[in-house]
């Protein structure tokens, strides 16, 4: 196969893209290392106390932010506390709209159903102990340095990436995380004073699993469930 060489005239600023290329064995070695240590990933809700410096918490984020999003808009904002007043009242915030889920009878039953192997309750007390709390939201749009707004595009999609970035960075550094979405989450805009072209996508306590930490005995989908190709091959 012949190298294409663009002679496309640009409207706006290109650079040259040479990633490094490595042979198949070598690609191959990493994927393979790259998903034992992603399979050891795992969602944690008992978390220790110990500090975690905010250099881990800005590369986690430098990593995210280098996942890419519609039009290069970058739609994503994370905001970061260790303010043990703003923990608690974030805690206290998500356990009453988590008791109203649970035991007020808003989660349908199959949702219910879905939660159990978890054993997930309104008990939220991870958030007061753990030592960083990182409330990603999704920007609607933008305030240019004009004041007026820029509409943004393919919003969760490009906040799903970033996240699953920020989780990859997290577990890498050996912290841990969980990806809780409390609902409703307008309570995150009101604490955290948000304007009201941001919305709260997910809340990640981020810190190091706790000594006695546990968690549910789960196995991922398998591989003949999670892909597929077509036409079909043997």
């Amino acid at each position: 196969m012949t190298d294409q060489i663009s002679t496309r005239m640009h409207t706006y600023p290109f650079v040259p893209y040479h990633p490094e290329r490595v042979d198949r064995a070598e690609g191959l070695a990493r994927g393979r290392a790259l998903l034992r240590k992603l399979d050891a990933r795992r969602s944690v809700r008992f978390f220790a106390s110990d500090p975690v410096p905010r250099e881990m918490i800005e590369l986690a984020v430098a990593a995210a932010n280098t996942a890419p999003s519609g039009a290069h808009h970058q739609p994503w904002k994370f905001v970061a506390t260790d303010d043990a007043g703003v923990k608690s009242r974030i805690r206290e915030a998500a356990e009453h709209e988590e008791r109203i889920n649970y035991e007020g009878g808003r989660l349908p039953e199959a949702w219910r159903e879905a939660l159990a192997p978890l054993e997930t309750t309104s008990d939220k007390s991870y958030l007061d102990v753990v030592p960083w709390l990182v409330v990603v939201f999704a920007e609607k749009s933008t305030t240019r340095p004009d004041g007026s707004l820029r509409k943004n595009y393919y919003v969760n999609e490009s906040v799903g990436i970033a996240c699953g970035l920020f989780i990859t960075a997290l577990h890498e550094m050996g912290l841990a995380t969980l990806t809780h979405t409390p609902n409703p989450m307008a309570f995150l805009t009101e604490i955290l004073e948000r304007p009201g072209t941001e919305r709260p996508y997910i809340l990640f306590p981020v810190g190091y699993p706790s000594p006695d930490c546990e968690v549910p005995d789960l196995r991922r989908k398998p591989m003949t469930e999670a892909l597929e190709y077509f036409p079909p091959r043997p």
